[in-house]
């Protein structure tokens, strides 16, 4: 079929994208995490259980720590409710690569990735009255993992890892959220990587909106792979394959809310397409790729998200460096491209939503800062909020 078991993967060159410049050198600096700021301005909002301060929420920023002007280790932060202003409070140190996160369904536990040669993944427990508590880490059985998940019944974490094109399962103690051994490790041994790749590189890995299914996205191999999901026994049952023209080097997928559409962000050709998913079957079948309204130039789309109510799409372009607006038309079977906002900083690595969905943050990665926009909930407009926060090399953020 599409994968082979048990593999570990090549000892392939670094990743093209991992850091971009390793001499690069972030505005932040490279203090013990975030960098200090005042204290962010106290909303007139009700405390809620979890909050640090009254009318704040806790926020994670993952880094790389091996990169000259990186963080130290996971950033431990809050932003204000009502004006999106983020503060920091520490940092989770001796996390190795941090690069990206992901929190258990229950709210309890925060997993990191490592992304080194020798991959793992990390967890930690999350305090209400102190900063998060490492509780240990696990090997990937591969190299350069770059993406984690939990699956929705918060039984398993999954992992990608782009050095070796894999992705791998990891069970998660249901009391403390700590990791166990990995039980499956799957590699994309065919088909043959596309232009100007060296392998398989896995960039992501996610669950279907029911869990059924997992989806891994492999940028080497301009593929998208699904596999049936044996919860029990921890493994990843190879169902079907989604083929993407060769060189557009798929990086990241989103589900429609209706379950029946998916967007992929193409890294390589800077396209993205509107996949239609079939849920019975778990079968993705890639549209037409499309305009990410970036115009000529070098631009390398990251992340795309949709909102929650699924009537609007956002895509980070790198290089551009813009966020790209999309109208979800057609009960999600169509994007309509708006417009494109400039994200306030260089390589917007990665965005994401306050759990409201009323703010925007992205993580630029080149200039050292998280921008973060109001999000207009009747026209999906975006609006800028003042000065970016300054974080040693930011690739990450997740606001809870």
């Amino acid at each position: 079929m599409s994968a082979a078991r048990r593999g570990t993967g090549s000892g392939i060159a670094r990743r093209r994208f991992l850091g971009v410049a390793a001499g690069l050198t972030a505005t932040a600096g490279t203090g013990a995490g975030l960098p200090t700021r005042e204290a962010a301005r106290t909303a007139p909002a009700t405390r809620r259980p979890g909050d640090p301060y009254p009318g704040t929420r806790p926020l994670f920023l993952g880094t790389y720590t091996a990169q000259p002007g990186g963080g130290t280790g996971v950033g431990v932060g809050t932003y204000d409710i009502a004006t999106g202003r983020i503060t920091t409070t520490g940092v989770v140190a001796g996390v190795a690569d941090p690069s990206y996160l992901a929190v258990a369904p229950s709210g309890r536990t925060l997993y990191a990735v490592d992304e080194q040669e020798q991959g793992a993944v990390t967890a930690m427990a999350l305090r209400p009255d102190g900063p998060p508590v490492v509780l240990g880490s696990r090997p990937t059985g591969g190299a350069g993992p770059c993406h984690l998940s939990v699956h929705p019944g918060g039984r398993l974490l999954l992992s990608a890892n782009y050095l070796s094109g894999s992705v791998a399962v990891h069970p998660i103690d249901p009391a403390t959220g700590a990791l166990g051994a990995r039980t499956d490790l799957v590699t994309h041994s065919s088909p043959p990587p596309g232009p100007g790749q060296d392998g398989p590189h896995a960039h992501q890995i996610l669950s279907s909106p029911d869990g059924r299914f997992v989806l891994a996205v492999d940028l080497g191999n301009d593929t998208v792979y699904t596999y049936r999901l044996d919860e029990p026994a921890g493994r990843l049952i190879p169902v079907s394959t989604a083929a993407l023209r060769p060189g557009a080097g798929p990086r990241h997928l989103t589900f429609h809310p209706s379950g029946a559409f998916a967007y992929l962000a193409n890294e390589v050709d800077n396209t993205v397409v509107v996949c239609r998913y079939h849920r019975g079957t778990g079968r993705l079948v890639p549209g037409t790729p499309q305009s990410t309204g970036t115009g000529p130039g070098t631009s390398f789309p990251a992340q795309i998200l949709v909102t929650r109510d699924g009537r609007f799409a956002y895509l980070a372009n790198r290089g551009h460096n813009s966020l790209t607006r999309y109208a979800v038309e057609a009960a999600g079977a169509r994007l309509r491209l708006l417009d494109t906002v400039p994200v306030g900083g260089d390589f917007p690595r990665q965005i994401a939503f306050s759990p409201d969905q009323r703010w925007l943050f992205a993580a630029n990665q080149k200039s050292g800062s998280v921008t973060v926009f109001a999000v207009d909930a009747r026209t999906g407009a975006l609006r800028g909020t003042g000065a970016p926060f300054a974080a040693p090399v930011p690739v990450c953020v997740l606001p809870l």
